[in-house]
């Protein structure tokens, strides 16, 4: 999925599927990892911003091939996706929220 970056709000992303369509997002947050050597962020839609639940995805941030700039790309490890998991779970509290 490409990523681009909204210019009036730094944690709002737009992402472009493979038909055209795109749907904004919200990035919860970024890390890197040193075993793996990427990038990784945490998003969720835009428009679930003020719902009880929300539905968090993460991917691995990768330059895109023209170097212009950068696409969103699902983790298939499932060892990578273990390790994405408990940074995750090291910043939600019991109740699933979000501890900043």
């Amino acid at each position: 999925m490409s990523k681009q970056q909204s210019n009036n709000d730094e944690n709002l992303i737009t992402l472009i599927d493979e038909e055209g369509n795109e749907q904004l997002f919200k990035e919860l947050f970024t890390f890197d990892s040193d075993d793996y050597g990427k990038s990784y962020i945490f998003i969720y839609p835009a428009e679930q911003e003020n719902d009880d639940s929300v539905d968090i995805q993460a991917y691995i941030v990768a330059d895109n091939e023209d170097g212009d700039g950068q696409d969103l790309v699902p983790i298939e490890d499932d060892k990578e996706w273990d390790m994405v998991e408990q940074v995750l779970n090291t910043f939600l509290d019991d109740d699933g929220n979000f501890n900043a």
